[in-house]
């Protein structure tokens, strides 16, 4: 068992040496991920950072494994949650590949030292701590624009119908807006003056959010628009279906919340409180249960 434990430990240690040589070489990065290792730098922690310098050298090697599907599909669910921390798809290649390798590492010491457990863990860590901050990050991301858009289309109309074509009363009303809508707004716009067209530029807008409001918005308009509608009609009618929308999903949680509030209620709460009444019972009538013992 000495003789596993220390070549595991040598193993570590030999995998941490070779990281860091490969960390100082002065090995010449392709040019796509030398822009990618800086895309973003200002907006990650020095952590985050170091990280992403660390894993990127195997980071073509991790998306050459992945494959072109997969790839495609991860950097979709990456704009989805708008880039967090200036995430690109090789930087988390990059930092799949570090913490795949910390969980390796790590798996092994624990499978020596006989705690399959911390093993399991350690291997769950490799695979899923970069997804759990992506799942993490779109989920942010939806609950944000689906609260901002509502008012944000109020706002809208009442700038279109002062006399503004929508176009202009769009990129007026965004940039008094922060957060995720204001910056896919920026981005259809900027499609929109290199030469897409609005419907192709919304339906790229769609693509990026996996929102059913956002797609409920990009629907409605492009059917107005087809159909010849106003716009001012048309964008009250959204963010009163969205309001509407957003009332039945909060009953909807509500009404789940209460079976589980029950639960813990019937399973923790109320057997600690008979329980204290009880003690406190029996204490405050000065009972004699010598008689239990015997």
């Amino acid at each position: 068992m000495d003789l596993l434990l220390a070549l595991g430990m040598g193993l570590a240690v030999y995998g941490a040496l070779y990281g860091y040589r490969m960390y100082r070489a002065d090995a010449k990065l392709p040019t796509d991920l030398a822009v990618a290792l800086e895309v973003g730098a200002t907006r990650t922690s020095a952590v985050g950072s170091g990280i992403d310098r660390l894993g990127m050298r195997w980071a073509p090697a991790i998306l050459r494994m992945m494959g072109e599907k997969a790839v495609n599909k991860k950097r979709r669910q990456i704009d989805m949650a708008g880039n967090p921390a200036g995430l690109t798809i090789d930087r988390y290649a990059a930092r799949r590949a570090v913490y795949g390798g910390i969980g390796l590492f790590g798996a092994l010491a624990m499978v020596v030292r006989g705690q399959f457990f911390l093993a399991l863990i350690m291997i769950a860590f490799g695979l899923f701590w970069v997804e759990a901050g992506i799942w993490s990050a779109v989920r942010a991301r939806r609950e944000h624009i689906e609260r901002t858009l509502p008012d944000f289309l109020d706002v809208l109309a009442v700038v279109v119908s002062a006399g503004l074509g929508f176009r202009q009363a769009l990129g007026r009303v965004a940039e008094k807006y922060e957060g995720p809508w204001a910056d896919e707004l920026r981005i259809t716009l900027r499609q929109m003056d290199m030469g897409v067209s609005r419907r192709q530029a919304f339906d790229e807008l769609r693509r990026r959010n996996d929102s059913e409001q956002v797609a409920m918005f990009v629907t409605a308009l492009q059917q107005g628009e087809e159909l010849g509608a106003p716009i001012v009609d048309t964008l009250i009618q959204i963010a009163n279906d969205m309001r509407r929308t957003d009332a039945q999903n909060a009953r909807r949680r509500a009404a789940r919340a209460v079976p589980k509030a029950t639960f813990a209620v019937t399973t923790f709460l109320l057997p600690g409180t008979l329980v204290l009444l009880t003690v406190g019972f029996f204490y405050g009538a000065d009972l004699n249960l010598g008689f239990i013992g015997g």
